[in-house]
């Protein structure tokens, strides 16, 4: 499927920026006209994806974080979010609701949240080189008057 329009950044991970990412990728993807239902659904699926990257990719280090979002014919939109640290040893149990390795105020439900605001969700991490995250959010179709 051929991309429309895409947008890629690349910022530090700190966790003043988890706010900048999630303004950023919703402004590109309000040349949809998505509801504000959608659009919230996207800036907290991307705050979720950004913040294991902050918290758990670099641990008490800073990295990169790298974002890319791509609109698709029929309102498809896939948003990567990328690192270069530390990966994850168990895909499948990080995915698990209520599984933190950090604790404390950890509730652990970072991809359970990703997961219900998106349409579909894929993680690929290899130890040592990083973490993709994958989120797909198909948005709905509106008509637009040219009066």
């Amino acid at each position: 499927m051929k991309t429309i329009n895409k947008f890629t950044m690349t910022m530090e991970s700190c966790s003043a920026n988890e706010y900048f990412a999630r303004a950023a990728v919703a402004a590109f993807v309000t040349q949809l006209d998505p509801t504000l239902e959608e659009l919230n659904d996207i800036k907290t699926a991307v705050s979720e994806a950004v913040t294991n990257c902050i918290v758990h990719a670099y641990k008490n280090s800073i990295g990169k974080i790298y974002i890319t979002v791509e609109i698709f014919p029929d309102n498809l939109i896939k948003i990567k979010i990328r690192d270069k640290g530390c990966g994850i040893p168990d895909v499948e149990k990080a995915m698990e609701p209520l599984y933190t390795t950090v604790g404390g105020e950890r509730a652990g439900l970072g991809f359970a949240v990703m997961q219900s605001f998106t349409d579909h969700i894929s993680v690929r991490s290899v130890i040592g080189k990083g973490t993709t995250v994958t989120l797909n959010k198909k948005l709905e179709l509106r008509v637009k008057c040219n009066a």
